[in-house]
């Protein structure tokens, strides 16, 4: 078997006395179509921001690459190929689509890398994700299901090996999740590993290889969709919830 692309192993975080996440531990193949699931507080959040560098750990380590990146800041992690889009996207409303995807690229294209050369990689990437024709327009002006396919685009941008999805498709109408479902399927067949979290099982089981559930920062359940979904600590740390959360 290769090498993990990420390995997280033991990782324990706390906020004073409450434990957010308890030795947690999993490892993400290449290429690998990822699922991460759990009822609101259950860690899903925690855990990545603490692979995405935004929290510190109290315990455990996590590596990329085969190198302990534990200490990096955020945007090391970036630069290494950790890219993540959000699930509010944030973009500069003031801006066309492709100036937004401009300032993205400055950020991680580093140095030798021409305007012209970063406006034609802006314009391949609004392309990839299906929004030439809104290239010169105002993000204001984007529909939700418009801007998650930016936040994409923006993720993109940072040419990663490993692109965290958060919530990518909260919100958004059936015909709109099938839309952000192709393209990140897209995305992945080109070689890109993806840890997708979200409350849309369908989407989840449609999109992932396999699938890890947290409860109350522990994994309870990890395995192919179908397992985890059929197993009955997971059945019951939905109970209760809407069909959607």
């Amino acid at each position: 078997m290769s090498e993990p692309l990420l390995d997280v192993k033991r990782v324990t975080k706390r906020f004073g006395g409450f434990t957010a996440l308890d030795e947690v531990s999993v490892a993400i193949r290449p290429g690998e179509r990822f699922g991460l699931v759990g009822p609101n507080g259950s860690g899903k959040t925690t855990l990545i921001n603490c692979i995405s560098g935004v929290l510190g750990l109290d315990k455990g380590t996590i590596s990329f690459l085969g190198t302990d990146i534990s200490a990096l800041p955020t945007y090391m992690r970036t630069r290494r190929g950790i890219a993540r889009s959000f699930q509010i996207p944030r973009p500069f409303r003031t801006m066309t689509v492709i100036e937004n995807l401009m300032v993205a690229l400055e950020f991680t294209a580093g140095h030798g890398h021409r305007e012209t050369e970063r406006q034609q990689e802006a314009i391949a990437l609004i392309e990839q994700m299906g929004l030439g024709a809104k290239a010169s327009r105002p993000s204001s002006e984007l529909s939700q299901v418009e801007l998650r396919k930016m936040e994409l685009a923006r993720a993109m941008a940072a040419r990663p090996k490993l692109l965290i999805s958060d919530e990518a498709m909260a919100g958004l109408s059936s015909a709109e999740i099938d839309e952000v479902l192709d393209l990140l399927i897209k995305l992945n067949q080109d070689g890109i590993a993806i840890i997708m979290i979200e409350h849309i099982m369908q989407a989840v089981m449609r999109f992932s290889e396999r699938v890890m559930c947290l409860d109350a920062g522990r994994i309870i359940a990890a395995g192919t969709p179908a397992e985890v979904m059929a197993d009955q600590r997971v059945q019951e740390a939905y109970l209760g919830a809407s069909p959607q959360g």
